[in-house]
């Protein structure tokens, strides 16, 4: 059967879709930026700010490297003493060396100052999760997995810390290094080869971009494959017996190879992905530092440029281009790290279905006794459990409740403790319930029985 075509439509349910993600994980990243930069913690926010001066200070000297470089290759091709040619080259050789540590040393500092950053901001987004968990219904964690929601946390506190890496200390500092290789260029160079880089880098972004989501597509379709691959396996497994019974077992090694076969030719398609792309930027990329080279070559040729200055093309290129290298991977990692996080803050914007009211009081008990005063709930609008309740149990009294399954005998436990509150009337204790007439705890002589009146214990 020949693949659909996709229609106009579809198109534009795709862009629509997508327009709605990036707006999302903008959304997202806005959010976390508090927990990044607390205001009421100037000692983080001093770490931060050592950590982004480490970065430009890392950059500066990645920067001034290729013009050691440079001026070594000069001394040695220039037509002055042997003696004075070596001496020059030797100093800026070994200036070019202590950049080297001097880069590194700058690097693992940043990492040195920035990692408490990044462990106090996990630390107090997952506390927030954590709390924000106690205090929604038990409607709500009855309905979601236990393990769903602990794996939402873990996957979400997990991407911080990489995708912060990532963010201010590979895709920031490529964007600083990309603007000063731009000023270099022009300054030494000429409009040309800042126009040629400037369109090589946005090709090699587009290219990325749209191949690594190629790739996610592939990848998942293969890990789905993967997943019914195992089932099948497991399944038939598990029904060992009731397979034997039936002789069933060539059947069941056909699904399972039909399922294998699918999953392998989804991986050999992933992993060929992968080759596609690193040909794709290797063809970009070396097209730019071939051009370049030439460039400088003819400017060479001409007397304009020195052998130095192709030296400083080149290393400034390769430069320019490492970090670019693992733009998909960063890429990638950045989207999920966004995803995930956005799960986290959707369970941090769940509502809080059992609540005070603002400045209500502490319920504080005198008398220990229970009232259920015409109280009215369900667990779904268009079923009623209890409807119209009263009873009173009096201190040091014993009241039995009585009643077949589903009657409510656990609906009223689970009111007299707060889980739910009741659609209406109200459930006191010690002689005092919560109103939301009044939006604080009144006394029993208060009696509210309307719906817009009820009142929670």
């Amino acid at each position: 059967m020949p693949p659909e075509t996709p229609t106009p439509a579809d198109s534009a349910a795709a862009d629509k879709k997508t327009r709605a993600r990036d707006a999302e994980s903008w959304g997202t990243l806005r959010r976390f930026l508090p927990y990044l930069w607390p205001k009421d913690n100037p000692g983080l926010r001093m770490r931060i700010a050592v950590a982004m001066t480490l970065v430009l200070a890392a950059k500066g000297v990645t920067l001034a490297l290729p013009f050691a470089y440079k001026g070594a290759v000069d001394a040695m091709s220039g037509s002055g003493g042997a003696g004075d040619a070596a001496t020059v080259a030797l100093a800026l050789v070994a200036a070019y060396a202590l950049g080297r540590f001097t880069s590194v040393a700058f690097d693992n500092l940043r990492n040195i100052a920035f990692e408490r950053v990044g462990q106090v901001a996990t630390l107090h987004l997952a506390e927030d999760v954590f709390h924000r968990l106690h205090r929604l219904s038990l409607r709500f964690h009855l309905a979601r997995r236990t393990g769903e929601v602990t794996k939402i946390i873990e996957r979400g506190t997990k991407s911080i810390d990489q995708m912060l890496y990532f963010l201010l200390f590979n895709i920031a500092p490529t964007i600083i290094e990309l603007i000063a290789v731009g000023i270099i260029f022009y300054i030494n160079f000429g409009i040309e080869l800042v126009a040629a880089t400037a369109v090589t880098v946005v090709l090699y972004v587009w290219v990325t971009r749209a191949i690594t989501e190629w790739r996610t597509k592939l990848r998942r379709e293969m890990n789905d494959l993967d997943g019914k691959a195992l089932h099948r396996a497991v399944d038939s497994l598990l029904n060992y017996e009731t397979v034997k019974y039936f002789g069933a077992e060539k059947r069941e090694e056909a699904r399972y190879s039909q399922a294998a076969r699918a999953y392998a030719e989804a991986a050999v398609k992933s992993e060929n992905s992968v080759g596609l792309l690193n040909m794709a930027q290797s063809v970009i990329t070396n097209a730019l530092v071939g051009a370049a080279m030439a460039y400088t070559v003819w400017g060479w040729s001409t007397g304009a440029l020195t052998v130095g200055d192709l030296v400083l093309v080149n290393s400034l290129l390769i430069q320019l281009f490492r970090p670019l290298d693992v733009l998909g991977w960063v890429y990638r990692t950045i989207r999920q790290g966004l995803i995930d996080m956005g799960e986290m803050f959707r369970l941090i914007d769940t509502d809080i279905e059992v609540k005070d009211k603002p400045g209500a009081p502490a319920l504080i008990i005198r008398k220990p006794t229970v009232v259920f005063d015409n109280v009215t709930f369900g667990y779904d609008p268009g079923r009623t459990i209890l409807n119209g309740l009263s009873f009173e149990v009096p201190a040091g009294s014993t009241t039995a409740i009585v009643g077949p399954s589903g009657a409510g005998k656990s609906t009223i436990g689970r009111l007299l403790f707060r889980f739910y509150d009741p659609l209406q009337g109200r459930v006191l204790v010690g002689g005092r319930g919560y109103c939301r007439r009044h939006a604080g705890f009144c006394a029993r002589r208060h009696r509210h029985r309307s719906a817009g009146h009820g009142a929670v214990q």
